[in-house]
């Protein structure tokens, strides 16, 4: 059979074209990716939405404790994938993920579930796109990789900075060429006053809502929040206040800036950390997360430098055009970087000589012009969209020791998680000084710090660190 040059055109253009896709399917029939989601409040559904964007996957099942938030999600993820199929719902993702149909999960769960989410996600055959930080201590985040590496899971982590395009741009335009020169030291700091605070009174827990189910193996606290709070739904972000759920400002923002300063210049573990702060102003409220906190990470390679964290939740930032940032110096000039732009100013100067500013791609997706929807900036969407690709990658590369890797691998995120819970400890210890051992995962000759490596966990429920990997 003979084929003319334009035919052979059009059909290589369609090979390669399904080709493009081909890293997003599985199986000879080339079905889509099979996804679920669990968690799905606000950025469960910015995570998945993105995904849906750049990639034919199917939305399989949504798991959520609340009744109305995942009814919500599915009638959106119906709207939005191409086969408009609603996703089955759960309340218990156990049942889930005990249909194991799944390729790949999502979790989107507030910190204290993450361990036990992920693990289980993984033992159901799952890859797993993890929200940050990963864990709500240190032991839960090595057992979450030590079974991502057994299984040979891809799981990539929820701090998007390592694909957002311009923090690319200043490190392939600043970092590398050595404009900085050497680099001694890096300022880390959010200084937004997001910590929720109050007494407002205990509630009836509403029928739609399981709250035991919620709390799982963290304390149960008296159902409580502002009924207006985001939403009007209690436990929606008002549990970030408190430190029977999360770590604080460190654990949620710090992980973050931290985690782009060792992206950036390509920082491994910390050496030494120490922590000072408190609750010294906004002290009449229930919150017991600090509004106040000092941490300093000491590191040795790939050559020696401090990066010095800083937190304020009231007050004036003391630079207002980057209240949540990381600023690099160098001996020949200063980097700051946001998430919403980057400058390099050569010493001596005033001006900066190199900028950029974060990509927003409301011509291809419109539907990012809702706050709601892309989480944060303009920008923000096109680096979760950049997280998504380099994460779906990854999976065809499962077998490459490099390749298979994504941008923000699972122990890029237990590095930087557990680095920020670190600091935590330090704080709780009065400030000393914790060095921390990666080989052992343990602080050498401090045993109240080694004790603070592990929290208990509520009976019913066993702590993934004392059952066998």
């Amino acid at each position: 059979m003979s084929i003319n040059r334009r035919t052979f055109l059009k059909t290589t253009a369609a090979t390669l074209a399904a080709a493009a896709f081909a890293p997003h399917v599985r199986g000879e029939d080339a079905r889509p990716l099979r996804v679920g989601l669990i968690g799905t409040g606000w950025y469960g559904k910015v995570d998945l939405l993105r995904l849906i964007q750049v990639s034919p996957v199917e939305v399989v099942s949504l798991c959520d404790v609340d009744k109305k938030q995942v009814t919500t999600a599915a009638e959106i993820v119906a709207s939005r994938q191409a086969s408009k199929k609603q996703p089955r719902m759960f309340s218990d993702y156990r049942k889930m993920l005990a249909e194991k149909d799944l390729d790949a999960c999502l979790i989107g769960t507030p910190d204290h579930w993450h361990a036990l989410v992920a693990i289980e996600a993984m033992k159901a055959g799952c890859d797993l796109y993890l929200q940050k930080p990963i864990s709500v201590d240190v032991l839960e985040g090595k057992a979450i990789l030590d079974h991502a590496r057994k299984l040979n899971r891809v799981v990539q982590i929820g701090t998007q900075r390592r694909s957002t395009p311009h923090l690319i741009d200043a490190i392939n335009k600043v970092i590398k060429p050595g404009l900085l020169g050497t680099i001694g030291h890096v300022d880390i700091c959010c200084y937004f006053h997001m910590r929720a605070n109050g007494n407002p009174p205990v509630h009836a827990v509403p029928d739609y809502f399981d709250y035991e189910m919620w709390t799982g193996p963290a304390p149960l606290r008296p159902f409580d929040g502002p009924m207006d709070n985001y939403g009007g739904l209690p436990h929606v972000r008002w549990w970030r206040t408190f430190m029977e759920y999360g770590n604080g400002i460190v654990g949620d923002m710090c992980v973050h800036m931290l985690d782009t300063a060792r992206w950036m210049l390509d920082l491994g573990w910390p050496t030494r950390v120490s922590s000072n702060g408190g609750i010294f102003v906004q002290k009449n409220g229930k919150s017991n997360i600090s509004d106040t906190q000092s941490a300093r990470f000491e590191f040795e390679k790939p050559y020696p430098l401090t990066v010095s964290w800083e937190h304020r939740t009231w007050g004036a930032a003391p630079d207002p055009q980057y209240p949540w940032s990381v600023i690099i110096y160098g001996e020949k000039g200063t980097l700051k970087a946001s998430t919403e732009k980057f400058e390099f100013i050569p010493q001596g100067k005033k001006e900066a000589t190199i900028s950029g500013k974060n990509v927003v791609e409301l011509d291809k997706y419109p539907e990012d012009d809702d706050k709601q929807e892309r989480g944060g900036n303009l920008g923000a969407a096109s680096a979760v969209r950049g997280q998504m690709r380099n994460w779906l990658e990854a999976r065809t590369n499962r077998s490459d020791p490099v390749k298979g890797r994504p941008v923000a691998d699972i122990e890029q995120g237990h590095i930087s998680t557990s680095s920020s819970i670190l600091a935590n400890i330090s704080m709780a210890l009065g400030g000393r000084t914790l060095a921390f051992d990666p080989a052992t995962h343990t602080v050498p000759g401090d045993v109240e710090a080694n004790k603070l490596l592990k929290r208990p966990y509520r009976n019913g429920y066993t702590h993934p660190s004392e059952t066998a990997v």
